[in-house]
């Protein structure tokens, strides 16, 4: 019997509008009357998946960052896994030609939660995320200051076209720095939009959701994973149902998972009713 459901939010929960499809919160909602613990992870910060989080009514905890913080909806936090100062500074400085496509996040609310050097070569793959999250954003020149005022991050983010982002990946692998990172990434082709998720070594939503389920006393069979991307392998390779999205990509479709329809077509509900069944 499944006792803990896991869902990704931006291509999984949300449509291709990133709105909250009715079918999947009465699904879910569903599902948390029959006793089954409901879990969002995502690589949104825990401020941004918390509006998400409240509209299903149901009181999920929330695995954020891609599994660097995992918090209650009240705020209380159950585990951070924050990046080093240090090894920011390191991926900074191998890093140095892609400065205008990355972001320093940090565990902190309002202005100074997201560092950057720049708006112009984001803007023009993330421009939406930035207008909102304008009010958290801190321009810092360079963006090392932002690590002067000795709090380590959450987690370097790289954002931009595919072309550059690939060739950000071939910088990243050529350098000593993945001794001590993780690299997530996250694609959206039709969008020609790449990000690469730099966080802590062994950070990942699998990793996180994995030690939830332990707090809890739910094992990995007990547990359900809807996702849709590169950045939620881990946590589908680590539950023992597994459900990939109609809109994720050929090669994720490869690995076995059971398929779901697309995120416009009420994927995620469709996913939870045949764990319900």
């Amino acid at each position: 019997m499944i006792r803990l459901i896991a869902i990704d939010i931006d291509g999984t929960l949300l449509d291709s509008r990133y709105q909250l499809p009715p079918a999947n919160v009465e699904a879910l909602r569903h599902a948390h009357r029959r006793g089954i613990e409901i879990v969002l992870v995502t690589g949104r910060r825990h401020s941004f998946a918390l509006p998400i989080a409240r509209a299903l009514g149901v009181d999920p905890c929330i695995i954020s960052s891609n599994g660097a913080i995992t918090r209650t909806m009240e705020g209380e936090t159950f585990h951070r896994d924050l990046m080093p100062a240090a090894a920011t500074r390191q991926l900074c400085a191998h890093m140095d030609d892609f400065r205008g496509n990355m972001v320093i996040t940090f565990d902190r609310e309002g202005k100074g939660a997201l560092a950057l050097e720049g708006l112009e070569q984001l803007s023009r793959s993330i421009s939406r995320w930035l207008e909102t999250n304008h009010e958290c954003i801190e321009v810092v020149r360079p963006i090392e200051e932002s690590l002067a005022r000795g709090h380590d991050p959450v987690q370097a983010m790289f954002c931009g076209d595919l072309a550059r982002m690939q060739h950000a990946a071939r910088r990243l692998a050529a350098g000593t720095v993945m001794e001590h990172i993780t690299l997530l990434r996250t694609e959206y082709p039709a969008r020609d939009l790449y990000i690469l998720d730099v966080m802590n070594r062994c950070c990942s939503k699998g990793h996180a959701l994995e030690r939830w389920a332990k707090a809890r006393a739910i094992s990995a069979s007990e547990v359900a994973a809807i996702g849709d991307n590169h950045n939620d392998v881990q946590m589908l390779n680590f539950a023992g149902r597994a459900f990939i999205m109609g809109n994720a990509c050929d090669e994720l479709k490869q690995n076995g998972w059971t398929l779901a329809p697309s995120n416009d077509a009420d994927g995620v509900a469709a996913a939870v009713e045949q764990v319900l069944d």
